[in-house]
């Protein structure tokens, strides 16, 4: 069953959206105060998961201008039910695209670990997105250096979300706000109605999958989640 999505608050979510994202699941835990290096990252990372960021925009707006937009994005997350060995994941490794300027010498070392990954993402079974993983400017290797740069450790099953995975085309982006422009473009559904953003009722599926061994595919779990009404509060009298 999918799972549900709901808002308890002043008001419904106006501008409710998802985010596609790939998970990274820490295997290998690190101490406090030690820096894992770009090199490191196959010795602390176990594998990848699909994960759906759900970010509230209209919130999220107001956030930006005084507090970073630190509720609005994400307020919740959803994960793929399974979690795909890193090592399942070999035959889809490739270079980082090109980096100007030059990392900092602690993140070079993490350039060979971008993974030609392809999700889909579907809005009530529509296709709606393809977003290549690839794409990404950072490697998930570089983020998990810059994580712990400072000394942040790691735990065994931290997740590390990458973020919107987005594309150079328009067919390519990975949240609503990029796809409709923040709804001044909204996306037409094969069932010729329009999305700027969700709906109560609507089902989100992140879909993925990865080249493998001998031209096959490494197929991802499916996230899946539901946008259920809010439950709005109602102030007490008396």
């Amino acid at each position: 069953m999918p799972s549900s999505c709901t808002s308890r608050s002043k008001s419904p979510i106006r501008k409710l959206d998802f985010q596609a994202e790939v998970g990274f699941v820490v295997g290998a835990p690190s101490e406090p105060g030690e820096r894992v290096s770009a090199e490191a990252f196959a010795q602390h990372v176990f594998g990848a998961c699909l994960v759906n960021a759900w970010s509230a925009r209209d919130i999220e707006h107001f956030d930006m201008k005084l507090l970073a937009g630190a509720p609005g994005t994400p307020f919740t997350m959803s994960i793929s039910p399974w979690v795909v060995p890193l090592q399942a994941l070999e035959h889809a490794r490739v270079p980082a695209p090109a980096q100007e300027p030059e990392p900092a010498p602690y993140l070079r070392g993490g350039r060979d670990w971008g993974l030609d990954v392809q999700l889909e993402v579907r809005i009530n079974g529509h296709v709606v997105a393809q977003p290549p993983f690839a794409a990404l400017y950072w490697t998930p290797a570089q983020q998990l250096a810059q994580l712990t740069v400072t000394g942040g450790a790691l735990r065994t099953g931290d997740v590390i979300a990458s973020g919107a995975v987005s594309g150079p085309e328009p067919n390519q982006r990975g949240s609503l706000l990029e796809l409709s422009w923040d709804g001044t473009d909204p996306v037409l559904l094969g069932d010729g109605t329009e999305r700027s953003y969700l709906l109560d009722e609507d089902v989100v599926t992140i879909a993925a999958t990865a080249p493998g061994p001998g031209g096959e595919h490494v197929r991802f779990g499916e996230v899946t989640g539901r946008v259920a009404p809010a439950v709005v509060e109602q102030a007490h009298q008396g």
